[in-house]
């Protein structure tokens, strides 16, 4: 059976959440590569995997699905054994915690870093309106007041934490948290990095979207 084929890109954070599940459960993916910024996410081609236009996109033996959290539940259905099921346990108050930490996420960890990504690289603002770090930071602070435990979820990592951690590692080298501020976040980032594929497959495309952004921000001023 063929690889399931990933539509993706090193710099989107929910791009690298699905990496990050893939290599959690040891599972190789025939990764295509999509260059937002030169338009290929707007082919015919492409339009027919995901109209919605957007990265990541699984295709599973033509099985396709156009959103990270959808992906990463899939896999660890699909494609999770033993321990592996821990990502996303089969217990119903586990997965609606999984759940709830995936549509903060998405719903406000995600959707502050594109406040501002879409102010640099669309509307070329030369620098992140004050109010717009604000809301990362307080992003940052509801993330610390709901970490009860070890991690996002729980006493075990899952799903949340890889897709939490691939949107706040790509915002704290350019809005920063200080630790005495926010120390349960610093030891989860700490936890999240002790990871064997950390590194590989969230750490470089992180700090490579942050300094990209800075980059574009002393370019749009210079414009």
């Amino acid at each position: 059976m063929p690889k399931p084929v990933l539509y993706t890109i090193h710099l989107s954070p929910p791009c690298r959440a699905v990496e990050l599940t893939a290599k959690a459960l040891g599972l190789e993916l025939d990764r295509k590569i999509v260059n937002l910024l030169a338009g290929e996410n707007l082919t015919p081609e492409f339009l027919k995997l995901n109209p919605k236009r957007t990265i990541p996109v699984l295709d599973d033996n033509g099985t396709t699905i156009g959103d990270s959290h959808a992906i990463m539940i899939y896999l660890v259905q699909k494609y999770g054994k033993g321990e592996d099921d821990t990502l996303y346990p089969t217990d119903i108050v586990q997965q609606a915690r999984i759940n709830e930490a995936l549509h903060f996420e998405s719903g406000v960890l995600f959707a502050r870093l594109r406040f501002i990504t879409e102010l640099v690289f669309l509307a070329r603002k030369p620098e992140i309106p004050e109010d717009r770090i604000e809301y990362v930071r307080n992003a940052y602070r509801q993330l610390e007041d709901s970490l009860q435990d070890d991690f996002v979820a729980g006493s075990r990592l899952t799903i949340a934490d890889l897709s939490c951690i691939s949107t706040v590692a790509s915002m704290v080298d350019f809005i920063p948290m200080e630790q005495l501020k926010f120390p349960r976040i610093h030891a989860w980032i700490g936890r999240m990095k002790q990871l064997p594929y950390y590194e590989e497959i969230n750490g470089a495309g992180a700090t490579e979207l942050a300094q990209l952004i800075v980059d574009m921000l002393a370019k749009n001023s210079k414009a």
